[in-house]
């Protein structure tokens, strides 16, 4: 492989911001999916990850679906995701599993559960690299690049108009995208850098506190607090977790949680349920997500109620962790359910992934 940019490129990445940047911008959907390079000199393609680690053999179908619809050679930004089996919302959950050691569990995926790649940005085109390029340069050349690709290859939507952003940001989350994405129509492609913006849906919730794990730097200090909503059955749900704490603060919750220790036995997320095909927390969860990272957690008397923001849901649980805002001694746990949560009206993910085709730049269709 002889390209202008190789790999492996750390991703240009993005800083939370509460509100649509002024100013030119370019606003996109934020996927949720694995963030990539793609990197391709004809036959050879590598899809490179955020942390620099080659993708390529976890996705061969994708990587012939590249072949089939980039160019020959080129260096292309964009995220990797997996369209639900429903259809109309992103799978995030399924798309982890696709990560797995065994050849023959990865050839089995690739078909069950094929991937889609949304490209957002381009850094390189034949002999040249785009990188010192404006961002409309990129993006009306990525268009032109990508003008008669078809799925699982997509162009994502872009736009500079700030109502059709702020509609895309009430409207996409229905499809299980996680908010909007800005980018300074001026900008270079700056690798690692938070150069980008990104605005993101926030929320609250009263959650049960149903258990605590230990931090890294110590068996004294709180690592995160486990989180439990009840479900239509009664039923306490593991729905995520709150881990920002100053550590002073991780000493003084591990004093205050104290009295609240349980046993097992006594607890709604007693081992033994795991037979029964409750979701809960496992006493080992050895797993190829955990890295061999202790999971165990102290169970906790189901008495207190914390208030938390989060983003948005992924399933049942919260997709990303939450923070905490303040606890809720007014609220009563059992109170505490998956009625309170917003959801977000439905919409047509084939709509948004479509809608790469439709621009509201005319430097797009050059």
């Amino acid at each position: 492989m002889r390209l202008p940019l190789m790999p492996p490129i750390a991703p240009m990445l993005a800083k939370a911001v509460s509100a649509l940047p002024d100013g030119p911008m370019s606003f996109e959907p934020k996927w949720d999916g694995f963030r990539s390079i793609i990197f391709r000199d004809g036959d050879e393609v590598e899809i490179g990850s955020r942390n620099g680690k080659p993708l390529t053999r976890y996705f061969p179908e994708l990587v012939e679906s590249l072949k089939r619809n980039l160019p020959p050679r080129c260096v292309v930004d964009g995220e990797i995701i997996l369209v639900g089996a429903t259809g109309d919302r992103l799978d995030f959950d399924g798309l982890q599993q696709r990560i797995h050691p065994a050849a023959s569990r990865v050839r089995l995926l690739a078909e069950q559960t094929p991937a889609s790649f949304v490209a957002f940005d381009l850094l390189a085109l034949d002999e040249e690299d785009l990188t010192a390029r404006p961002f409309e340069e990129r993006r009306a050349a990525l268009a032109r690049a990508l003008g008669g690709s078809i799925a699982p290859v997509h162009l994502t939507a872009a736009t500079s108009d700030r109502d059709i952003a702020a509609q895309w940001f009430r409207q996409f989350e229905g499809a299980g995208l996680d908010g909007i994405v800005a980018k300074a129509l001026d900008s270079s492609y700056q690798p690692d850098k938070r150069t980008m913006f990104k605005i993101k849906h926030e929320r609250t919730a009263d959650c049960v506190l149903a258990g605590y794990r230990v931090h890294t730097s110590g068996p004294d200090r709180i690592g995160s607090l486990l989180l439990g909503l009840y479900d239509g059955a009664g039923v306490l749900a593991n729905v995520g977790v709150v881990g920002a704490f100053p550590m002073q603060r991780r000493k003084e919750l591990f004093e205050e949680l104290q009295p609240l220790v349980t046993d097992f036995s006594e607890h709604p997320w007693a081992w033994a349920k795991q037979e029964e095909g409750a979701r809960t927390p496992r006493r080992s969860e050895g797993s190829r997500w955990s890295g061999g990272k202790d999971l165990s957690f102290a169970p906790l008397r189901p008495e207190r109620v914390v208030e938390v923001k989060y983003d948005h849901m992924e399933g049942e649980r919260f997709r990303h962790t939450t923070q905490f805002v303040r606890w809720r001694p007014d609220r009563e746990p059992g109170s505490c359910t998956y009625a309170q949560l917003e959801e977000p009206v439905r919409y047509d993910l084939a709509a948004v992934l479509g809608a790469g085709r439709n621009t509201t730049r005319p430097e797009d269709q050059r």
